[in-house]
């Protein structure tokens, strides 16, 4: 209980950062990102697989580069991408040093976390920039709603190899308390597509639990409890914003595959 509710209030400088959007938003994911990428990379070299830090980070500065000098253009995201792969494969070249695993945990720092939170700032610039709020609600409060649920009803197992306190009736409540809490932020802030936001409720709080359950299947491979020590007795920035990781992408193409424009 009380860890649920110092995690909620270390999320409170996040939810001011997405008030104000733009810039500080792109330099928040940044910075956010940059932090995640060291801690998987650190939980992956527990069981001696080591990711190349220094290419990871170099293709997160040359990503928010680009955005920066070519705002709006995503056009380049694709050629960023097979270019920041191709140095991960580079970075394995010396073969006595390294493993063909080390550039697969690269990868899989850049895409997992860089790609996808950077589909947050994507989100800040369509039409409907301010459901940048929606990856927030549909996956924090998903989270909150699951604990009470699961605290006081919950009995059947959702997945004990991988989180042995999460239930089935926590997950369906985690999904009801997003699209409630959705629905309530469709009317504040006055967005006239209400099945939408149950819809986004919906599939962006499955996508949460799925990137919650994704992010403890990678710590009991790498024998860790938690991802880091940031927040002493609470884990690291990843521990935190491991749910949200998947939210965002699931938002970003709910906007632009369904949402009429």
């Amino acid at each position: 209980m009380k860890t649920r509710v110092i995690s909620s209030l270390i999320m409170v400088p996040l939810l001011i950062i997405l008030y104000f959007r733009g810039i500080p938003l792109a330099i928040a994911t940044f910075i956010i990102s940059a932090m995640a990428v060291y801690e998987l990379l650190r939980g992956f070299s527990k069981i001696d697989i080591r990711g190349n830090l220094y290419v990871a980070w170099g293709a997160l500065i040359a990503l928010y580069a680009l955005h920066f000098l070519a705002p709006g253009r995503h056009d380049f995201l694709l050629l960023w991408l097979v270019l920041a792969i191709t140095a991960s494969f580079i970075s394995i070249f010396s073969i006595d040093k390294h493993k063909a695993e080390d550039a697969m945990a690269t990868i899989l720092a850049i895409v997992y976390i860089e790609f996808f939170a950077y589909h947050l700032v994507m989100i800040d610039e369509t039409s409907y920039g301010v459901f940048v709020w929606m990856t927030g609600i549909t996956a924090f409060c998903t989270d909150i709603f699951a604990y009470f649920t699961g605290m006081f009803l919950g009995k059947r197992k959702l997945c004990p190899n991988l989180s042995p306190k999460k239930t089935v009736e926590g997950a369906i409540g985690g999904v009801i308390g997003a699209v409630i809490v959705s629905i309530v932020f469709g009317l504040i802030v006055k967005v006239q597509i209400f099945p939408h936001m149950i819809l986004m409720g919906i599939f962006g709080s499955i996508m949460g639990q799925l990137g919650d359950l994704t992010a403890s299947a990678f710590k009991r491979k790498m024998g860790i409890k938690d991802y880091g020590n940031l927040i002493p007795g609470h884990g690291g920035v990843l521990d935190r914003v491991d749910s949200i990781i998947f939210t965002i992408p699931a938002i970003y193409y709910y906007i632009q595959l369904v949402i009429p424009h």
